[in-house]
């Protein structure tokens, strides 16, 4: 029976990249774990049966000949894809759960208050939530971001689109007497610095009313519910989106200090991964419209 691809030895052509890779017989030796005598073989024999040379060996290495050129760019490219199929396939979990990348206070303040309302109607499905701060969602059917949904090639799905609000406890308010912009620009503020979300600060904030930067004293953190937390224990003022921040609001941790308030530039949005399967596209639908 003939074979159904016309190759060589599949161990002759990895011996090949590694040494082409490397372009050193030794290196590959090592990679390998066997001896530069034994690659120097297997390589001897590969070219044999090509009929043609694949390096061009000197003094001190080797260098590729445009055959072996040829035949390492076709290896690369068929290796990546099979070590990409072999990475799904060992994170690939029960295609009955999902999975969904969420930053901390994303996770925290809007999306695990909403999983019990999704498990009543959908008892079946399991949800695994991944907190990602770095910003890098990977291996995940679903992922949680702030920011402009058009610059992704996935599918996406809005989550929401609000206002943002300056926010403090009344405790706060009644201290520094916060009734208006002015005095609010006085006032201590909490900043949120943070590389993986593209927050709207402070300064935004005002520009955005038509007002100067705010002069007041800052407490800077990288963490938003460290933020929301030094808020809450009246250390100063935050800024917050209505969408995600409803039960602080509503159970009245946290105040509207001013009634001026910013349209937020950016929704928060749902992207919806090429691995996703059919159970994470039915929770990104609910999330997205929870009827």
């Amino acid at each position: 029976m003939p074979k159904p691809y016309d190759l060589p030895s599949l161990g002759d052509l990895a011996c090949f990249e590694a040494a082409a890779r490397n372009l050193s017989f030794k290196l590959a030796s090592s990679e390998l774990n066997v001896t530069p005598a034994a690659v120097s073989h297997r390589i001897k024999a590969l070219e044999a049966e090509l009929g043609q040379p694949l390096f061009t060996r000197h003094y001190r290495g080797v260098e590729l000949t445009e055959a072996g050129a040829l035949l390492f760019v076709s290896l690369q490219r068929g290796f990546e894809t099979i070590s990409d199929s072999v990475g799904r396939i060992r994170t690939r979990q029960d295609r009955s759960g999902v999975s969904v990348a969420a930053t901390t206070a994303m996770s925290g303040l809007w999306l695990t208050p909403r999983l019990a309302a999704f498990w009543k109607a959908y008892p079946g499905v399991g949800i695994s939530q991944i907190i990602q701060d770095s910003g890098m969602a990977q291996g995940v059917d679903l992922s949680i971001h702030y920011g402009d949904p058009d610059q992704e090639t996935d599918e996406t799905r809005v989550l929401f689109h609000d206002r943002i609000l300056a926010l403090g406890t009344p405790a706060l308010a009644e201290t520094q007497g916060l009734r208006d912009l002015d005095g609010l620009a006085e006032a201590p503020l909490i900043h949120t610095q943070s590389g993986a979300n593209g927050w709207t600060d402070w300064a935004e904030w005002f520009s955005m009313l038509g007002r100067p930067a705010p002069r007041g004293p800052g407490f800077h953190v990288n963490n938003y519910l460290i933020a929301l937390q030094a808020a809450e224990d009246h250390v100063g003022a935050v800024l917050g989106w209505e969408g995600l921040l409803g039960g602080a609001l509503e159970a009245g941790r946290l105040v509207q200090l001013v009634p001026e308030a910013m349209a937020s530039p950016a929704p928060f949005y749902l992207r919806i991964h090429g691995r996703a399967s059919a159970n994470a596209r039915l929770f990104a639908d609910w999330l997205a419209d929870p009827g």
